[in-house]
Order: C-alpha cells, then sequence, then structure tokens
C-alpha cells in the first residue's frame, strides 16, 4: 500500500474517533442537596403565680379562688401570700388539692391556732398557729414545698418588706400573720416581724420575684368605707387596710388580673363564716375567668409568634460589590433602602 494511502486512512480512523468522542455525552454526578428541617418552635411556657391577700377569717376565700383555677384546667405554678393569704398558701404549696384544703378549712378549731397569753397584754402569742402549719405540711421546709412559696412580712425596726422563702415554713406564715396590736411580733435573726399587710396587702411583687410571668391577684383587703368598725381586731384591719392603702394600689396594678371576692360583710374573726367566704371566692374567680383566659391566650400567642419568628432562617448578610465587580457592570444584590 502506497505511504500517501496509509497516511489518508490514519487521519481518517483519527477524525472519526475523535467525532465519536465529541459527541458522547458525559453525565457530571449533581451535588448531593441535604435537606435540614426546620428547627422545632417551642415557646416559653407561661409561668402562673397567685398573690394571696391578707384579711383574717376573709382569707378562706382564696380557697374558692383555687378551686375555680383549677377546675377551668389553670394550675398556678408559684404562690405568693400575704397573713391570711400565707396560711392558706403554704398549704396549698405544700401539694394539697383543693378538695384537702375545703376540709381542712371546714375542721379548723379557732382555739387551735390561737394562744393568748395574758402576761404579754392578752396578745396572741402565735405559736399555735405556727406549730398547726407546720404539722399540715409535715415539717417541711419552704424550699422543699412542692410549689414555689413566699410568705411576707413586715420587719418591725424599720418597716422594711420581707419575702420568706427558706427555713421554718410555720415560723414564716406566723410573720406574715401577726397582726400588730393582736398578736406578739415574731423574733426572727435579730430582727422582730409583724403582718406583711402593713407593706404588701397582695404580694402581686414576690409572686414576680418567684418567676411568675403571669399574676393573678386576690384582694380581700377591708376599705376605708367610713363608718367605724366593730371590734378591737376590726379596728386594728382597718388600720391596717388604711396604711397600706396606697402601696397596695401600686403593687396591685402589676398584677394581671385582680380578683375581689365580696367578703366585706365578713368579720375579721367570725370563722362561722368560712364557708361563705369560699363560696364568695368561687363567684369571684367565675366572675373573672373569662378575662383570665383571654390575657393568658394572648400571652401564650405572643410568645409562640415570638419563637416562631425566632426560628425562622436569617439571610446572609448584603455585601455592597467592590469597585471592579462596579466597573464590569455587576449590579448589587442588596435591596434599595
Amino acid at each position: 500500500m502506497p505511504a500517501s494511502r496509509l497516511t489518508c486512512l490514519l487521519l481518517t480512523a483519527c477524525v472519526t474517533l475523535l467525532s465519536a468522542c465529541g459527541g458522547a455525552q458525559v453525565k457530571t454526578p449533581l451535588p448531593t442537596t441535604t435537606v435540614v428541617p426546620p428547627p422545632s418552635v417551642t415557646a416559653k411556657p407561661v409561668v402562673i403565680g397567685v398573690a394571696l391577700g391578707g384579711g383574717a377569717v376573709k382569707g378562706f376565700a382564696h380557697i374558692g379562688v383555687i378551686k375555680m383555677l383549677e377546675a377551668n384546667g389553670i394550675k398556678p405554678d408559684v404562690v405568693a401570700g400575704t397573713s391570711a393569704g400565707s396560711v392558706v398558701g403554704a398549704l396549698y404549696a405544700s401539694g394539697m388539692d383543693v378538695f384537702q384544703l375545703q376540709e381542712k378549712a371546714v375542721a379548723l378549731d379557732e382555739s387551735s391556732i390561737r394562744d393568748v397569753r395574758l402576761f404579754s397584754g392578752g396578745l396572741v402569742q402565735g405559736r399555735a398557729l405556727q406549730d398547726y402549719v407546720d404539722a399540715q405540711v409535715h415539717d417541711t421546709p419552704m424550699q422543699k414545698l412542692k410549689k414555689p412559696f413566699v410568705a411576707v412580712s413586715t420587719r418591725l425596726e424599720d418597716g422594711q418588706r420581707t419575702f420568706f422563702n427558706y427555713g421554718d415554713t410555720g415560723q414564716a406564715v406566723r410573720a406574715s400573720s401577726s397582726i400588730p396590736g393582736v398578736f406578739e411580733p415574731v423574733s426572727i435573726g435579730k430582727y422582730h416581724y409583724v403582718d406583711g399587710g402593713v407593706v404588701s396587702p397582695v404580694p402581686v411583687d414576690a409572686a414576680k420575684q418567684l418567676g411568675a410571668d403571669f399574676v393573678i391577684a386576690v384582694d380581700i383587703s377591708s376599705k376605708a368605707s367610713g363608718t367605724m368598725p366593730e371590734g378591737m381586731l376590726g379596728i386594728v384591719n382597718q388600720s391596717i387596710a388604711i396604711m397600706g392603702q396606697h402601696a397596695g394600689r401600686e403593687e396591685l396594678a402589676r398584677a394581671d388580673v385582680v380578683v375581689r371576692p365580696q367578703v366585706s360583710d365578713i368579720g375579721p374573726a367570725d370563722f362561722t363564716q368560712r364557708s361563705a367566704a369560699i363560696l364568695a371566692g368561687e363567684k369571684a374567680a367565675l366572675a373573672a375567668m373569662p378575662q383570665i383566659k383571654a390575657r393568658l391566650a394572648q400571652l401564650r400567642h405572643e410568645r409562640a409568634a415570638a419563637a416562631a419568628a425566632a426560628a425562622q432562617p436569617k439571610a446572609p448578610p448584603c455585601e455592597a460589590p467592590s469597585r471592579l465587580q462596579r466597573l464590569m457592570g455587576r449590579a448589587s444584590p442588596c435591596p434599595a433602602q
């Protein structure tokens, strides 16, 4: 075969091979895309607190309020109490349900919590009340109760509002309930303490300090009605109410909802009216229930919306094109301001 013909055949074969290679489709594997699920949206739960105010025997109304709250699916997480409110609050925080609370109230013998000491001017010592509370909570210290609990008292030496949330539960309740002129001041450490109603008739701030985001305040305090109260205890109670009115109004304004049982006709020492006080608490709580539910729902909705917004992926920071990129005609990816 002549050389020229062989060369021609070789060139033809090369061209054929190159054409075949150029026509073949080379499949490049696609990059693997990892689908990242959106983060779960969990709103911070609302911590519900109850602030149970002082009012002697009227304090049985707190049981009715708690009873209706729980019946409507609203279970307080933290409890703060002043005076009579501290008694009910301690028992509730210890783990008693509302039926046990009502049973204790009905069975309570007034003489079991009143220990008059003649040599102290006829004042109630308060040790009997302390022992009663300690017995009901099985001597559980405050920091180990089932629910966080604070009892509010007034430091006699300087009028300082004091929050007790540690130590002897009965002693803290006694300090919170020591009505001036009726009970002996309670000595704790180097100070003496009297009724918390002098500085905090309804302990909204104490409930918030325990971590409550939503505070339901129960106000059973006596109001100065322009008439002379009957008996020494009535006079003392009204005096305390007058002293705490200004501070009480400011503190109540910081509550989310205020429940006001109609107990003004119940005497501060009339234990025969305990059932009427419980019923008044139930009625007042039911009347306030639409407001409580609406405000709770609003707060929960706001928290859910905030959590959902926080879970949304954030756009990368927008960088303006450099001078060279602008000269090459590259547009800015940043939105117009």
